[in-house]
């Protein structure tokens, strides 16, 4: 049984999360901290884009007059407003049984803890075996409105949403479970030509989304679906995972990355 590090980090800000998972990938390519499943929140509202999303997409007054944040993630996709959410982020050397090979076979070896960890909480989920292809170029700005090959699906929608960065120090893959609220939020501050082309992409969402409170009937609190993570990732991966902490090197070399990289306007 392999040993992992748990964190369960308070919420914070856009830029310190996506800092710390930099940071523990950094120590974890260079042997000095365990793989690692992380689970964390966002406060404030926050609103990432994908390492190559265009940040015209964003219209940034709108987002600015919401008090929300903006923040790009090291991994790739499409915009995310990370709110009333569970985020998960797994951080393991490249060489780990559980994240080894391809990126696509690596994402559906982590979709079955993802899989078992939403079972605990009573949702009748499924794994979107192949990705959805839009008609034409997809220019589609959100994450949530189409499912990726091995994202979770339930009743059709899609529920998690994640995406993975691979590098020499190994492998970054991390997710949104929105726990509740309006999901249509987010495009309120995605730029749009009109009202009306806002609201058609409003009705597609909620058409192709969901959230755990709408797919189950009952609200979920972030720690009982902390909970469900952790014991998911346990049993499906035969895991010691042990709670711990950021080291201060890992939090001296976010406090870095939080200022010079993901708070940096440019």
């Amino acid at each position: 049984m392999d040993t992992w590090r748990l964190l369960q980090t308070p919420p914070d800000h856009g830029a310190w999360n996506m800092a710390v998972d930099e940071a523990i990938l950094e120590a974890v390519g260079s042997g000095v901290a365990q793989p690692t499943l992380r689970l964390y929140a966002w406060k404030p509202a926050c609103l990432s884009l994908g390492y190559a999303q265009p940040s015209g997409d964003v219209d940034l007054p709108r987002l600015q007059a919401r008090g929300w944040e903006l923040v790009r993630r090291p991994t790739g996709g499409r915009a995310v407003l990370h709110t009333d959410e569970l985020t998960y982020a797994v951080i393991a050397p490249l060489g780990d049984p559980r994240v080894a090979g391809t990126l696509l076979e690596s994402y559906s070896r982590l979709a079955q803890a993802l899989v078992r960890a939403l079972d605990l909480l009573v949702l009748p989920v499924q794994i979107q075996e192949h990705a959805e292809t839009p008609s034409g170029r997809n220019t589609n700005p959100v994450c949530f409105e189409v499912p990726s090959t091995y994202e979770i699906t339930v009743g059709g929608k899609k529920l998690i949403g994640s995406a993975q960065a691979r590098r020499k120090e190994g492998v970054l893959q991390h997710g949104s479970l929105p726990l509740t609220g309006d999901l249509t939020r987010i495009l309120q501050v995605l730029a749009y030509p009109d009202e009306t082309a806002r609201s058609r992409a409003a009705e597609r969402l909620l058409a192709r989304a969901t959230t755990v409170e709408t797919a189950l009937g009952r609200p979920v609190s972030w720690e009982q679906a902390a909970e469900a993570f952790a014991a998911a990732f346990r049993s499906v991966f035969k895991l010691d995972l042990r709670p711990g902490e950021l080291t201060a090197k890992e939090k001296d070399r976010a406090e870095h990355l939080a200022a010079d990289k993901y708070a940096h306007v440019e």
